[in-house]
């Protein structure tokens, strides 16, 4: 059923499906929160919370919530979000559900620009982020060109530079001191320890400055799933609109890892999830937003829930998105697109 709200000359289709999900999506992403922040060595109750927020509780209960929890919950969801938003963007332009920043390497250029970064300055770990990934996206666009861009080539070309870049990470560790290749060899893999408000403040932020790029984009994104002269034909500039998708989708990948680390798999299994909650080529940026978010915080739930050792989000991430992969996998080979 679809919804049509007019104001004066303007009118808006709003699908109740789609409305009905978001709401869900949210609905779960809060309670998940709320049990998120109870969960760990140091229990609360949401009397405690209410108690802490309000002015009270003790040192160790305002220690544990403000500084540790909260910080780390709103990063993960934050993260989570702008990798979901970066695999919905690509997987769309592409019309490849494999096309994902994690799958063609875009994460990794991210996390070897970042690991530069930290070896040259000691911080300005963003910028790196963002350097790597966009020579990343450079590189395999040059080295899988043919006559156009086939998705195929794309993937394959990307996946092999996803190893190239996973293998010169491990020897910029290799360079580091004892203490800071253990740490970034944990990051490598995914996690969202020590976070803290300026991470959040970081991610949110970031999001929030290309909220505006995202609610123009995400019109002309579901007709990207036509073929390109019926696109043309109706008055899409398909290069320009590509190159902006691209900048966009790179940006968000890089805020995503600079402030979590490559989780694998969660920019890859989140478009797909949102496409099974809302059919028939509808936008789907926020469910995948959310799909995204929600992701990363049962992971880095899972890891700080499981008793006697703290696994690294990026653990929980890829025991998701594995079985995810094989799949579409086997759903492309099907079709014969692989």
């Amino acid at each position: 059923m679809i919804w049509t709200l007019r104001l004066s000359a303007l009118s808006l289709q709003i699908s109740r499906r789609a409305v009905l999900t978001a709401i869900l999506l949210l609905s779960v992403l809060l309670m998940t929160a709320l049990l998120a922040l109870t969960l760990g060595s140091y229990p609360l109750s949401l009397a405690d919370m209410r108690e802490i927020l309000t002015g009270g509780g003790t040192a160790i209960q305002q220690m544990i919530l403000l500084d540790n929890r909260m910080p780390r919950i709103l990063t993960a969801l934050g993260a989570g979000a702008a990798f979901g938003l970066s695999g919905a963007l690509f997987q769309t332009m592409m019309r490849n559900p494999l096309a994902s920043p994690d799958v063609i390497g875009f994460n990794a250029g991210a996390s070897c620009g970042a690991l530069v970064a930290m070896m040259l300055t000691g911080g300005m770990v963003l910028p790196g982020a963002i350097a790597g990934a966009l020579i990343t996206a450079g590189v395999v666009t040059l080295l899988a060109w043919s006559r156009g861009l086939p998705p195929y080539r794309l993937i394959l070309t990307g996946v092999g530079a996803s190893l190239v870049l996973t293998a010169l990470g491990d020897l910029l560790i290799s360079r580091m001191d004892a203490q800071t290749a253990a740490d970034m060899a944990q990051w490598l893999i995914g996690t969202l320890n020590a976070r803290s408000w300026s991470d959040v403040a970081l991610v949110w932020g970031s999001l929030l400055l290309l909220a505006p790029a995202l609610i123009w984009l995400q019109f002309p994104l579901t007709r990207l799933g036509m073929a390109d002269d019926i696109a043309t034909g109706l008055g899409m500039a398909l290069s320009p609109l590509r190159l902006a998708l691209t900048g966009t989708g790179i940006l968000l990948a890089a805020l995503a890892v600079s402030t979590a680390g490559p989780l694998p798999f969660v920019a890859f299994a989140a478009g797909p999830i949102a496409r099974r909650l809302i059919p028939n080529g509808r936008p789907v940026l926020l469910a995948a937003a959310a799909s995204g978010a929600l992701i990363t915080l049962l992971a880095d739930t899972a890891s700080r829930a499981v008793p006697m050792i703290q696994l690294p989000a990026g653990v929980f991430t890829a025991l998701i998105g594995a079985p995810v992969l094989i799949w579409l996998l086997l759903a492309q080979f099907r079709k014969g697109a692989l």
